[in-house]
């Protein structure tokens, strides 16, 4: 199917569009997801239901788990749920709740504490999310903080950090698109210095983050995720009525032995042990696979100075994190097991008991997530960011090339859940389209171009129903998967608007310092909230019905 990529023109965004909908029309994710690659199966298969059926589970679905990244996404899924199991039912989550909440006695406090944890877990998005919407949940849901103002605070930290981050699980990747993009237009330039260079112009991601941050620390929402605080803190209820939360009530409502003491070393030490063995997993990994390259020079500075941080940087990037994550889950079960049965809190039965239940609550988001990964593979066989990106392609002038550029890359990355997919197609067209329009400058609209590309992928990726972070989000915060979109969406496009208006247009147009931008962006984030956010707790809001 490869060399039909742009044979399907507008019928590539269907499938899309139908699981979108379906999704927000019916909030049930899975059968919204089937139809949708039912329907592009079948428009691939020249319209053979029969065909495109068998091909939606053979080839897409199957396709999906069959994958060494997916299928060690999946077992890094069940292996963390294992231990959060355990964790949960020998009080360790509960102490460490307790202990966090006496550090962090308001909402605003602990929301502040979920954004802090965000930042720390820097070198990869999908430990982000599951780390700090796992460990941070007793807590918020302590202070009545909603299920989906965690998903949005677990969300908006992840992909935009690990995208930026000088050592994370992104950093290889985005240095060989530099690289080649560089390549491709024959200037010969330092990759990693691009790479720093495109992070001020980065303006969704750098916005996003500080605008998290106001909201946690004003107290003020807006839109549905205002009524959903609202909701939370009145009620109590931390998922709307009618809602599913992507983990399951085996996890959530687990309960605890009356006798157990409750001890926040037992949930600290797996969780430190599962970040620290990811960072060393990720060396382990990323320096056996530099030793197999090509790369001489490398090699021997691996060799003579493997702490030299810009050798980090390329060895940590070259690991492949789903070996990682995989090893530092199950470390971390262990870890776990030996707590509790060393100490007798739990019996060999009722810590494996535990595990096996951890692991169960996330089958359903397990399944959500092999979906979007087949509508991502069916995107790719119909072409549906190749159509997009030909709808602008020649039809802009250098000067809103960044503009545009960020919009496509937010189009796409919505429609089709993937950033690094959506940069992969946007890179290696975006720069030398600016190149050749601007003649020849390697200036600020080249390096904006860069960042909009970045930044306008994190945007899709960041909010998209079909989009694995977002969902694993959803999973981690124990939120209904559309409830966490549909709340978290005004904020996203709120922050893009922003970066749009202050970023790229004056960024582009006239050379503005993007510093100057991201400071009158903050600002203007802060306007936002102050005019059109509300607190959550004012004395008015206790008169109004927010038990919907």
């Amino acid at each position: 199917m490869e060399n039909l990529l742009d044979h399907y023109g507008i019928w590539s965004l269907v499938p899309p569009l139908v699981a979108i909908i379906l999704a927000f029309k019916t909030k049930q994710v899975l059968p919204s997801l089937f139809i949708a690659i039912f329907v592009g199966a079948t428009i691939i298969y020249n319209g053979n239901i029969f065909l495109g059926f068998g091909k939606t589970i053979e080839k897409y679905i199957a396709g999906s788990v069959a994958s060494p990244w997916n299928a060690g996404i999946i077992v890094f899924d069940i292996g963390l749920g294992g231990m959060i199991g355990i964790v949960a039912k020998s009080g360790g989550a509960k102490a460490i709740a307790e202990w966090l909440g006496k550090k962090a006695k308001s909402a605003r406090s602990a929301m502040a504490a979920t954004w802090a944890m965000g930042l720390a877990i820097f070198f990869d998005d999908y430990s982000n999310t599951l780390l700090v919407g796992t460990t941070m949940r007793p807590l918020t849901d302590k202070r009545r903080i909603s299920r989906e103002k965690l998903a949005f605070l677990t969300d908006a930290t992840a992909a935009p950090v690990a995208s930026m981050a000088f050592i994370s699980t992104w950093i290889a990747y985005e240095l060989g698109l530099l690289k080649d993009a560089f390549a491709s237009i024959g200037v010969e330039v330092n990759a990693y210095a691009a790479f720093i260079q495109s992070i001020p112009f980065r303006f969704y991601s750098l916005i996003m983050l500080v605008f998290v941050l106001m909201i946690a620390v004003t107290g003020r929402d807006y839109g549905p995720m205002l009524k959903a605080e609202r909701r939370a803190r009145k009620t109590g209820k931390l998922v709307a009525d009618g809602s599913t939360p992507l983990a399951s009530k085996e996890l959530t409502e687990m309960e605890i032995k009356d006798d157990i003491p409750l001890r926040a070393i037992n949930a600290i030490i797996p969780v430190l042990t599962v970040i620290v063995i990811v960072i060393l997993g990720l060396y382990i990994n990323g320096r056996g696979a530099v030793l197999a390259g090509d790369d001489a020079q490398l090699i021997a500075e691996l060799r003579s100075n493997p702490l030299k941080p810009s050798v980090l940087r390329n060895v940590i990037g070259s690991a492949n994190a789903a070996v990682a994550m995989m090893w530092a889950s199950f470390s971390g079960s262990i870890v776990a097991f030996a707590l509790v049965l060393g100490q007798r809190i739990l019996t060999f039965k009722e810590a494996m008991d535990a595990w096996i239940d951890g692991a169960k609550s996330l089958v359903i988001a397990i399944m959500v997530l092999v979906l979007a990964w087949s509508i991502g593979s069916l995107c790719k066989d119909l072409g549906t960011a190749r159509f997009l990106v030909q709808v602008l392609e020649g039809k802009v002038s250098a000067g809103i090339i960044p503009m545009a550029v960020f919009l496509l890359g937010c189009l796409i990355a919505f429609s089709t859940g993937t950033s690094w997919g959506t940069t992969a197609i946007l890179m290696p067209i975006a720069v030398p389209l600016v190149y050749q329009l601007s003649g020849g400058d390697t200036g600020t609209i080249l390096y904006a171009t860069i960042g909009a590309v970045f930044t306008g992928a994190v945007f899709g990726d960041h909010c998209s129903p079909i989009s694995d972070t977002t969902i694993m989000s959803s999973m981690s915060s124990a939120s209904d998967h559309i409830d966490h979109v549909k709340t978290q969406m005004p904020y996203s496009l709120t922050c893009a608007f922003i970066a749009l208006v202050v970023g790229y247009l004056p960024a582009a147009i006239f050379g503005l310092n993007p510093w100057i931008s991201l400071i009158v962006g903050w600002g203007l984030a802060y306007a936002v909230i102050r005019l059109y956010g509300q607190e959550v707790e004012s004395p008015e809001f206790m008169n109004e019905d927010v038990s919907a």
